[in-house]
């Protein structure tokens, strides 16, 4: 029986994740797994590890033929492709957290896959300890896979936890993230939601084969929701979330987006709070099933990096078969989405582009409606990211054409029996 292989691995970073791999393996000496080499950037920085371990040459890693594994955490997505594919060309695995190098490259880190047939895992690059990735590239056919819907960025939703549960003020909430070490160095990537829209771009090809640059997304952060806003959630017995959101429609493409969410407070995602992440999967005979987890953290996002490492002991490799052996599934902006918008003066909202407008509220000095409108028209405009307009979707907030149809005609017949 062929024994598991023997890991000698490089790593690229020693911050809160690096640090927090090498305390782990330090504790499980039994895992047959050693860091060789630690590529760092600065040299003078106090480090609880012994000296000779560092070093500030990547060829150090990169060309030594006795490290069999490459695992990059660091924060340049530039600097860090450049050590995956050299890895991969030189015969090494690579296991990687870095989601926005994967989702600014991924063609280029697909084709080197299949050119060196090394394998490259990146698990912690999603949902750090939750794994979605594995999950969705084994166990879900895409023909079955209906929807999937989570909560992938830990910072701003540990912020919007402290707006809703302590009422503190968006910055006062972004502060506490960051010193407890749950907003990246740039909170920008957080907060206008960079980091949770380049996370499901990879996502979406784990589930159904979509390959999408995150331009190409329609997503929006937190950075426009308001203390008004969630008076209204509370108000509805709603909580406001950051949800990653892909739907398959009838027509067999698939609607996606990351945009701010009303939640039921009976909703899965409901119950994810803090720093915490959550994936619901509903898949054509399985129902609902809801992953949760630490999305953030040293040890959490570690623990990731060790999942895919002790896959690579087994010779484990994604195979995409929602890309390579379907048909891939398509995006499509053909559907509608119901909204809610809060604005200080009506002028700024294209209230004739509007299917129908269910509510509306005029008589504060900050307004609100709620209605359907067409998902194109917040793909192909801005209005609602500028003027100081806050859009937030309903729960179940995507409608097809046949369901847009029928409700009109609902309408009109109840008008005329009026």
């Amino acid at each position: 029986m062929e024994t598991h292989k023997q890991l000698t691995i490089g790593l690229f970073g020693f911050g809160v994740v690096g640090e927090g791999l090498y305390k782990i393996l330090q504790q499980k000496p039994s895992f047959n797994a050693t860091i060789k080499k630690v590529c760092i950037k600065n040299p003078g920085k106090r480090r609880e590890a012994p000296e000779d371990l560092f070093t500030t040459d990547r060829n150090a890693i990169l060309n030594d033929p006795s490290i069999n594994v490459v695992v990059e955490v660091i924060n340049e997505s530039g600097p860090a492709y450049e050590i995956v594919s050299t890895a991969l060309k030189n015969g090494k695995s690579v296991v990687s957290a870095s989601k926005k190098m994967i989702a600014e490259h991924l063609p280029e880190l697909l084709e080197l896959q299949q050119r060196t047939g090394e394998s490259f895992l990146y698990e912690s690059a999603a949902c750090a300890s939750i794994p979605v990735i594995r999950n969705l590239e084994e166990y879900y056919d895409n023909d079955l896979l209906h929807s999937i819907k989570a909560i992938v960025n830990g910072s701003t939703n540990f912020i919007l936890t402290k707006m809703f549960e302590e009422k503190l003020g968006f910055r006062e909430a972004l502060h506490l993230a960051q010193q407890l070490g749950f907003a990246e160095s740039d909170p920008s990537l957080d907060v206008e939601g960079y980091d949770a829209a380049n996370k499901w771009t990879f996502l979406l090809t784990h589930a159904y084969g979509i390959i999408e640059k995150t331009a190409n997304l329609v997503f929006s952060g937190i950075q426009f929701v308001q203390g008004r806003d969630a008076d209204v959630a509370r108000e509805k017995h709603y909580d406001i979330k950051l949800v990653a959101q892909a739907k398959k429609l009838d027509n067999g493409k698939v609607a996606a987006f990351v945009l701010p969410q009303f939640i039921k407070q009976d909703d899965h995602l409901a119950f994810v709070k803090n720093e915490y992440n959550g994936v619901v999967i509903e898949s054509g005979f399985a129902d609902k099933q809801f992953f949760y987890g630490k999305g953030a953290g040293s040890f959490p996002t570690a623990s990731a990096v060790l999942s895919d490492l002790s896959a690579l002991r087994y010779q484990y490799r994604y195979e995409y078969k929602k890309l390579y052996h379907h048909t891939p599934h398509e995006l499509t902006d053909d559907f509608y989405v119901r909204a809610y918008l809060s604005f200080d003066a009506w002028k700024y909202i294209p209230r004739d582009r509007f299917e129908w407008i269910e509510e509306w509220h005029a008589d504060s000095d900050r307004k609100y409606l709620v209605g359907v409108i067409h998902f194109r028209e917040i793909k192909e405009g801005s209005w609602w990211k500028e003027n100081n307009t806050s859009l937030v979707l309903l729960p179940e907030p995507i409608l097809e054409e046949t369901q847009v149809q029928q409700q009109k005609r609902k309408s009109l017949e109840l008008a005329e029996l009026a």
